[in-house]
């Protein structure tokens, strides 16, 4: 990266938080990726500013929030990657509502929650994302959704524009939203959730952690559930119908414990990780005549996408 181009990053922010050639293997759940660029951590008004120069200055940025549902290519990222997660991670509680930034772990805004015998996020304890990621990709699990229970969200728009958008306005849909389409910011959501019993809320949340911890691969690295929900099926028990379970390329492999899983077994690449998921979606069509969608994002250098 052009010397000019480092200290008008350090213009915006300290150069502790600005990182060259930093190795995304450590900022992602499957544990995998290489270097990126430059990997900055701001905070609010810093990532606001530091966007806006990133695109009147056409460097390609990539933003991320705890890494857990990406798979960076080995050749890594080009331009900023922009983390939210070390600096733009405050919560806050009043009554009812919370909000959080961007940046704040969906795991620790659900134990806050429920500390504050609120309920209605407990479906969220065990996901690894942030508050962001979950609003972009609309995330759920076990039938709830981020969409059952968000007021409104603060979004930085390509037109570098803060607004204010309400649930309505957010068309969150399975795995996607108005924000992903158009390539928008999230900065800070709004969340109403309802009164409760504190204990029975920490309890419902370690059932549904025993319930992860009995069907998920959990002690390995991956990003999650790799695929989407075809409408009418489940991906993966088409995987497991495929005769996949177990079935690996390199050190990827489709885990044995359940089917919607590649996980990293052994030091896998990310191109090991990718060849497996493109036989799994050629095997399961093969099979089926289902085309999977990756709910993994492919970030960085790519030779073809799925």
């Amino acid at each position: 990266m052009d010397v000019a181009v480092i200290n008008q990053i350090y213009q915006i922010m300290p150069e502790k938080y600005v990182h060259q050639n930093e190795s995304m293997s450590s900022h992602t759940s499957f544990q995998i990726g290489g270097p990126a660029e430059i990997y900055c951590e701001p905070a609010r008004d810093e990532l606001i500013a530091l966007v806006a120069f990133c695109r009147q200055s056409a460097i390609p940025m990539t933003l991320i929030g705890n890494g857990s549902n990406l798979l960076v290519s080995d050749a890594g990222i080009k331009g900023v990657v922009i983390a939210c997660q070390k600096r733009m991670n405050a919560i806050s509680i009043t009554n009812e509502s919370i909000t959080a930034e961007a940046g704040a772990l969906l795991g620790i805004v659900a134990r806050q929650a429920a500390d504050a015998s609120l309920s209605g996020m407990e479906f969220a304890a065990g996901i690894p994302g942030s508050i962001g990621g979950a609003v972009i990709m609309n995330a759920g699990a076990y039938g709830e959704e981020m969409k059952d229970i968000i007021v409104s969200a603060l979004v930085l728009d390509k037109d570098q524009v803060l607004r204010s958008y309400s649930r309505d306005e957010l068309e969150l849909e399975y795995r996607t939203s108005k924000v992903m389409r158009q390539k928008g910011i999230v900065i800070e959501a709004s969340l109403q959730l309802k009164e409760g019993n504190k204990n029975e809320i920490h309890l419902y949340m370690k059932e549904l952690a025993q319930k992860r911890m009995d069907k998920q691969p959990l002690s390995y690295p991956s990003a999650g559930s790799t695929f989407k929900r075809p409408e009418g099926h489940f991906a993966g028990q088409l995987i497991q119908e495929a005769g996949l379970l177990g079935f690996s390329i390199g050190g990827a492999e489709v885990s044995t414990k359940h089917g919607g899983f590649v996980i990293n077994a052994r030091q896998a690449t990310a191109e090991d990780v990718f060849q497996l998921m493109k036989e799994v979606q050629r095997r399961v069509y093969e099979k089926s005549g289902v085309k999977l969608e990756p709910e993994v994002r492919l970030v960085g250098e790519w030779r073809e996408q799925l």
